[in-house]
């Protein structure tokens, strides 16, 4: 019984080198990027104190933690109107683009007459489409989700219509062969052979909804006590309160990590059992 353990435990050099190759691999990622960026927030604070600059052209890394903390009610407040608006737009553009490729995966002419049109919202830019959104649009809400809608819309609609549509031949033929149904065909074969490009479109469109809110807020002026974080920088420009600027530019980019980093938490949870991506990052 000893002999045979030992001889389990005992690993070829090679396979011994690529074991460690890997753990090093795992601890790096992590490692490194914290210290790039502890290095990089220490070269910040060094360039405020060698160049005497003040704290209202580049305040220093520990002033920008003292607002943000200080600042917290206001700019966590406006940071849940962002939020809201963030995830109700990209609620309905999972509604809109996966219906709307099932539409397309079920008719070549449906997906030929109204594809164009939607690679035509994601190319216009937002602040050119929001004036006629201003004037036909009276509720503000309705305006912000609108806009960060079109943005996040293109990357759910064309990820999952071209998952739809990479389906194996071989196994549409099989399905028909049986008698499958266009339907039975859509929800038994299509659909799971499409979840993994759904999922690497809803990851873009995660970021892209939050940049979308930010940016509809920018162009459409809010202000207010129940206006989101884009009108605390404007305001924070405005008044050369350039700390308060740093902390909601900060407070944008953790919510941006956050949010990228629980979709793919997700996406991991659920392909993990089946698809080669998963296997590949648990192996």
């Amino acid at each position: 019984m000893t002999a045979i353990d030992n001889r389990s435990v005992v690993l070829d050099p090679e396979e011994a080198r690529r074991v460690r190759q890997q753990r090093l691999e795992k601890i790096g990622s992590w490692v490194l990027p914290l210290a790039i960026m502890v290095l990089a927030v220490w070269f910040w604070d060094r360039i405020c104190v060698w160049n005497d600059i003040p704290k209202y052209i580049l305040p220093r890394p520990g002033v920008v933690v003292q607002t943000l903390q200080d600042d917290a009610p206001l700019l966590f407040s406006s940071l849940l109107v962002t939020l809201k608006i963030t995830f109700l737009s990209l609620a309905l553009a999972i509604l809109g683009g996966v219906g709307l490729a099932v539409l397309f995966a079920q008719s070549k002419w449906v997906e030929m007459s109204f594809f164009p049109f939607a690679v035509i919202l994601q190319v216009t830019p937002i602040v050119a489409i929001f004036p006629l959104i201003n004037i036909y649009v009276d509720n503000q809400t309705a305006k912000l989700l609108l806009c960060a809608w079109i943005v996040a819309f293109f990357p759910i609609l064309s990820n999952t219509t071209l998952g739809l549509n990479s389906v194996d031949r071989n196994l549409r033929d099989l399905f028909q062969l049986n008698g499958a149904t266009r339907w039975q065909e859509l929800w038994h074969l299509r659909l799971p052979a499409a979840m993994p490009y759904f999922l690497g479109g809803l990851k873009i469109a995660g970021g892209l909804s939050l940049i979308g809110a930010v940016v509809a807020e920018f162009v459409a002026g809010t202000s207010g006590q129940a206006s989101g974080l884009a009108s605390r920088i404007i305001e924070a420009g405005y008044r050369l309160n350039a700390p308060r600027l740093f902390a909601a530019l900060i407070l944008i980019s953790l919510t941006g990590i956050v949010i990228f980093l629980a979709l793919s938490l997700l996406s991991h949870l659920i392909l993990r059992r089946w698809h080669e991506s998963a296997l590949k990052q648990e192996a």
